[in-house]
């Protein structure tokens, strides 16, 4: 069977069809610009064995995008397919599955449902919704499937999901941890107990997600019973331009100081804070670490509260485990930067903690490595991670099954 996953923002989309049978991408690419005015759309086309294709075209929506999208994979130069018939199912990656969507064949109820909860996710939620919407329109015979990155914590208990503030918001307003990027967490940590050759179930994980966006689980027994992300993204990992964790009266105090709307006040916390608003350079890891390298204070200051977060979170992550069998590392920063896994791994001994240096920094950018110390007591991974892949697997597995 051939799925095709969809990952729908608020102007992009990204795709790619895979093979279930084998495992292989078939092609891959994305939608940029969508709906944005006085801009042409940039369309990027990639199958294994062909140069990239690019181009410029009006995008007005996402209907557009994905009707594009569906010529180019039956295109007879650029295609992989010879007609739409062939697409077996539609997996929807989904940011936030509230409490009850986690792998779930689309109704007109899920529908609803998504509707119901775009006040908790008013960024990434109305974006899924039309291309949900749009393919279901273009694809109307097949089963198309949405696959919550909230879903990998529906087992946390109470205690890791619950906030101490009137229990009547949770009730009423389900304000509440839910936890993302668990599409990740998940695979990486099925793909360490393969390397290890041991079940899931008997490891204690701590699984790293670091890019843009950052976030650190804790999995026991192939259950993820705590996660640094909350309500919303914006929980935890201090990031490219989210502030993570802060004391929730910074907030108050700002907006009476200045004047700040909420949505202003939203606006500095999602997209002016984190690594562009210390350093004042990027919201990009690597450019502030080049001018880290140049003797810049605050690119400095910024990198090492980076490695503060990250050391604090992993440490009490631990705790709550009682001892960790396994650290991984994966996403953009994760699977790339040597010199972040060797500092926010430096003393950590006391834990168990202990990677080889010259092995992390000899690895080559984005590959599988195993960066163990011989004297660690706690295995060290770097996995490149596949969301992809797993929301092709979940889709499969649900409409097979």
């Amino acid at each position: 069977m051939k799925i095709l996953v969809i990952n729908a923002g608020s102007s992009s989309l990204k795709y790619q069809l895979f093979d279930m049978d084998t495992g292989a991408v078939l092609a891959k690419g994305g939608c940029e610009k969508i709906g944005v005015e006085g801009s042409l759309g940039i369309i990027t086309h990639k199958r294994p064995d062909k140069e990239k294709y690019v181009t410029n075209v009006a995008l007005p929506d996402h209907n557009t995008a994905l009707q594009i999208v569906l010529k180019l994979l039956t295109d007879p130069e650029l295609g992989v397919i010879a007609s739409v018939d062939e697409i077996g199912s539609v997996g929807h990656r989904i940011v936030h599955g509230g409490e009850k969507l986690t792998v779930n064949i689309v109704g007109e109820e899920e529908l609803k449902y998504l509707y119901s909860i775009i006040p908790i996710n008013p960024l990434h939620a109305p974006p899924a919704i039309k291309a949900i919407e749009a393919c279901q329109k273009l694809m109307p015979s097949i089963k198309h499937v949405v696959v919550a990155d909230s879903a990998f914590y529906r087992n946390m208990p109470p205690e890791s999901y619950i906030y101490p503030i009137p229990y009547e918001y949770y009730e009423t307003y389900k304000v509440r941890r839910y936890g993302f990027h668990g599409t990740s967490h998940r695979y990486v940590s099925g793909e360490a107990a393969k390397y290890l050759g041991r079940d899931l179930k008997d490891l204690k994980m701590i699984t790293c997600h670091l890019g843009n966006g950052s976030s650190i689980s804790a999995i026991r027994n192939g259950i993820c019973v705590d996660t640094t992300m909350g309500f919303t993204p914006q929980e935890g990992m201090m990031m490219g331009t989210r502030s993570g964790s802060i004391d929730p009266t910074v907030v108050t105090f700002l907006m009476k100081q200045t004047g700040m709307t909420p949505d202003q006040m939203d606006d500095v916390l999602n997209r002016k804070s984190g690594f562009l608003g210390i350093s004042g350079v990027s919201p990009d890891c690597r450019e502030v670490m080049v001018e880290e390298g140049k003797g810049d204070a605050r690119s400095h200051l910024a990198m090492q509260v980076f490695y503060h977060y990250a050391k604090k979170l992993i440490g009490a992550l631990v705790a709550e485990l009682n001892g960790v069998d396994v650290l991984v590392f994966t996403a953009g920063i994760g699977e790339n930067d040597p010199v972040v896994r060797s500092n926010i791994c430096r003393d950590m001994d006391f834990l168990g903690i202990k990677i080889d240096d010259e092995v992390n920094l000899a690895m080559k950018r984005g590959t599988f490595g195993d960066i163990t110390a011989p004297d660690s007591r706690v295995k060290v991974l770097v996995i490149p991670t596949d969301e992809e892949y797993m929301i092709a697997k979940e889709t499969y597995d649900i409409v097979t099954k």
